[in-house]
């Protein structure tokens, strides 16, 4: 795509942003938002459109309401819990293990899970109705994955608003109790909120974790997860983001690149592509650890910029940095680990490890 130049028009008319200046500039710029199909509804008992569809006052309104539980301070309390399940996951691992369903996948679970007092039951049920859901984010849905998606997002918010009832007769220190006292807060859009963090709050963490931990052992370099958790953590999102593209709509007519945008216009942004944009980062297809590619679109920009990238970084560098501490011989199990069908969320299905070397 990238080669195509950095803005293009598919045969289907859709424009495309590939590069990082105009990706970027998509991403920060007002004149571009959700558009008016994010307008806020929904009718009782039913998630209204999370703030991650919708353009101010009431994307403005919504995540301020709950931002502050994922503020540097607030997520740095979380570390040890974060640390203490990491390492019982590792703990737990056999000599061959599948590690998106032992590691990357439960522990971001757990953490979202306990944050908004989901109890530790229910939270297998989750598993069907977020892979839903995440798939329910690709273009070119089939009218099936339309009406699975639009069931999950039922059974989530019945689930949702049936523990919020609870809540309210016996409120807990969790972030669901906090919620339900919010008073300009509907109904629908507590569902939303709700079902937004957990799955934002775990299924691109999954991804992250898996990515990484692939790139990692595919490049032999396992060990730096433990010496520079952070450089690695940050050149797994720019190497290989857990959100690979998004959208935005012109809010009036407006120019990108020079190219006229009139308004109503969908504009994709190609976000793996920006983040191996050869003016930003020298040899991008190379995995290398030792840069500094802060500079990334992993986690978007502007006010739609990740609510949770602070504890998905902490999740991420804690994980990656542990399993090297903990299994320094850890190996790849096959060369080619299945990925899921998503398009819009890049991850494994599985990925199948040794912990020796042997075999």
């Amino acid at each position: 795509m990238s080669a195509r130049g950095p803005l293009f028009r598919t045969r289907a008319g859709l424009l495309v942003a590939t590069s990082h200046e105009l990706c970027a500039t998509l991403l920060r710029d007002p004149r571009f938002g959700r558009g008016p199909g994010g307008r806020n509804g929904g009718d009782a008992g039913q998630p209204a459109a999370s703030f991650l569809w919708l353009d101010p006052p009431d994307h403005t309104r919504l995540r301020a309401l709950v931002s502050r539980a994922f503020t540097p301070r607030m997520v740095e309390r979380l570390r040890p819990r974060v640390e203490a399940i990491t390492r019982s996951l590792i703990r737990a691992l056999p000599e061959e293990a599948d590690l998106v369903s032992a590691l990357a996948y439960p522990l971001p679970v757990m953490v979202i899970s306990e944050m908004l007092g989901v109890p530790p039951e229910d939270r297998e049920r989750f598993r069907a109705w977020s892979e839903k859901l995440a798939r329910g984010l690709d273009p070119m849905l089939t009218e099936g994955l339309l009406s699975e998606t639009g069931q999950a997002r039922r059974e989530f918010g019945a689930y949702f608003s049936d523990l919020a009832a609870r809540r309210r007769k016996r409120p807990g220190d969790d972030l669901l109790s906090e919620l339900t006292r919010v008073r300009e807060l509907t109904e629908p859009e507590l569902l939303a909120t709700c079902v937004l963090l957990l799955v934002a709050g775990h299924e691109t963490t999954v991804n992250l974790i898996a990515n990484g931990a692939l790139a990692l052992l595919r490049h032999e370099l396992l060990p730096e997860a433990a010496r520079r958790p952070r450089q690695v953590v940050e050149e797994v999102l720019r190497y290989d983001p857990p959100v690979q593209l998004t959208s935005r709509v012109a809010l009036e007519d407006v120019s990108l690149g020079g190219t006229p945008v009139p308004e109503g216009t969908l504009v994709m942004a190609v976000i793996g592509a920006a983040n191996r944009d050869p003016a930003i980062f020298p040899e991008p297809g190379r995995f290398d650890v030792t840069r500094s590619p802060e500079r990334h679109l992993a986690f978007g920009l502007g006010i739609h910029f990740c609510l949770g990238a602070t504890l998905a970084r902490m999740e991420g560098e804690i994980a990656l940095s542990a399993l090297a501490a903990a299994a320094p011989g850890l190996r790849l199990a096959g060369p080619a680990p299945p990925y899921k069908e998503n398009v819009v969320l890049r991850g494994l299905a599985a990925l199948p490890v040794r912990l020796s070397g042997s075999g």
